[in-house]
């Protein structure tokens, strides 16, 4: 029986490919045979592209096609989501009486514009292959609210611009799919909950971990799977749909 999970071959164009997640879907993907080509702002492989920058956008895509003869599968993963505590993330947790304009604003652009950008710039050339698949990462709230507690600390809040842009993943999503399905094209969202990185503290991991039914934070690894099917014919029939790996915590 052929292997329908089979992505040997196939071109995925991924953009936030540096990132922690974007470098773990980079690397599973290409030991499944697939040729990866990332996007990345502060790229240190592959391509630096500004998704927000619609012409480098679409010069990066012809070029891309260029060099494979073929673009099947784009994964719309960049995202500003800095980690909790660090630098960049200093005006993102603030209340929103004190979050920024402006930072709405690059959020808003980069979550959300962006990967409108990225899916214009491929939509072409799939059409004219009359088969793709376009996956759209958004996360666990993007079905629901985020449970500010577990940062255990008051007056800290998760970016109200990422929940939103996230949410509106969804609906970006199901457009697409009712515009692009006649042409073979699939567009599915992804939204997976929190994911255990090394440096975050343990009593964080802790309380984030007993939100969900599963009671702990997922592995890096454990999205691979998810991403693989969405990228092959084993979610051929698949298009408009939120495939969610959150550890079962929106279901409660």
């Amino acid at each position: 029986m052929k292997n329908i999970f089979d992505i040997e071959g196939k071109v995925l164009i991924l953009t936030g490919g540096n990132g922690f997640l974007g470098a773990e879907y980079v690397k599973a993907l290409s030991e499944a045979g697939a040729e990866v080509v990332v996007f990345d702002k502060n790229s240190k492989a592959g391509t630096a592209v500004d998704i927000c920058d619609e012409e480098a956008v679409q010069k990066a895509v012809r070029e891309a096609h260029q060099k494979f003869g073929r673009i099947d599968a784009l994964i719309n993963n960049a995202a500003m989501n800095p980690a909790v505590g660090s630098e960049a993330s200093k005006k993102q947790f603030v209340p929103v009486e004190d979050y920024p304009v402006e930072l709405w604003r690059q959020e808003l652009d980069t979550n959300l514009t962006g990967m409108f950008i990225c899916i214009k710039a491929v939509v072409p050339y799939m059409k004219r292959q009359k088969k793709g698949s376009i996956v759209n990462v958004a996360s666990e709230v993007s079905n629901i609210a985020h449970d500010h507690r577990v940062y255990n600390t008051e007056g800290k809040y998760k970016s109200p611009a990422y929940i939103t842009s996230k949410t509106g993943v969804l609906g970006l999503t199901r457009s697409m799919a009712a515009q692009l399905g006649m042409h073979g094209i699939r567009v599915n969202a992804f939204s997976p909950g929190g994911v255990l990185n090394p440096k975050m503290p343990e009593d964080f991991v802790k309380r984030f971990g007993e939100s969900n039914m599963l009671g702990r934070m997922a592995q890096p690894e454990e999205y691979n799977g998810v991403m693989q099917f969405l990228c092959s014919d084993a979610s051929s029939f698949i298009t408009g749909a939120n495939i969610t790996a959150d550890g079962g915590k929106s279901a409660w």
